[in-house]
């Protein structure tokens, strides 16, 4: 088994306003969504740096192409990323677009909207990896955050019904069909909707209770600046 650790490979789209976190409008405005959207990506790749890949690359998504998006090159530069762009199609086709490149070496590919992910937690998504082809992570609304593929792709990036409660349990029924090996990274909850901001926000005050760091310090930061999280004195 290699020392190294696999690729890791941050998906995220360029916060615009009335693009990002669309979800999260109506208790939040279109570019406050989109600021708290900002954060969740710096957030991600700070946490891709902790975790010591043996390469880091963002994925992204921009009007007129990741590639040609300065928003995009400028976090490249600063995170010491490669930079890619995700294609068309589906959710599916453009994580498989993203992850193939990089499968012979392993790579794992990680969306932004798990803000508040410790980074033991993502890590041992990525040793995962190393251990089995496939390293799949799931998330508390029926998705997963994470997935990783060494090797050939799995039969999980077509047929499944994207942004469904079902997603992670499809996946899983077609891995074990296909009889490919694989593991499981631990659970976590996503950010997508105004009842995942509150649970954020109370996980993040029970952290400042407790005197521990915060697991994300620059989607605090925004919270506490929009007045969605006030700590107690």
């Amino acid at each position: 088994m290699s020392r190294l650790r696999p690729a890791l490979i941050v998906f995220c789209r360029e916060p615009v306003a009335h693009q990002a976190k669309t979800r999260l409008i109506g208790p939040m405005t279109p570019a406050a969504a989109a600021e708290l959207a900002e954060a969740f990506i710096r957030d991600a790749l700070a946490k891709a740096i902790a975790v010591r890949p043996s390469r880091i690359v963002i994925a992204g998504s921009a009007p007129g192409g990741a590639e040609h998006s300065k928003y995009f090159r400028r976090l490249a530069r600063r995170f010491g990323a490669e930079l890619i762009d995700q294609g068309d199609g589906s959710l599916g086709a453009r994580m498989s677009w993203a992850l193939e490149p990089l499968s012979s070496e392993g790579a794992l590919l990680t969306g932004t909207d798990t803000p508040s992910l410790p980074i033991p937690l993502l890590a041992a998504s990525l040793d995962a990896l190393r251990r089995s082809p496939v390293a799949i992570a799931p998330s508390l609304d029926g998705g997963y955050y994470a997935v990783g593929v060494r090797g050939a792709m799995p039969p999980i990036f077509t047929g499944i019904r994207w942004g469904s409660s079902s997603v992670f349990a499809s996946s899983i029924k077609r891995l074990k069909r296909a009889d490919v090996a694989y593991a499981l990274g631990p659970a976590w909850y996503d950010v997508d909707r105004w009842a995942d901001v509150m649970l954020l926000v109370a996980h993040l005050r029970m952290m400042a209770r407790a005197r521990r760091p915060s697991p994300c310090p620059a989607t605090e930061s925004v919270l506490q600046r929009l007045g969605v999280l006030v700590h107690d004195r």
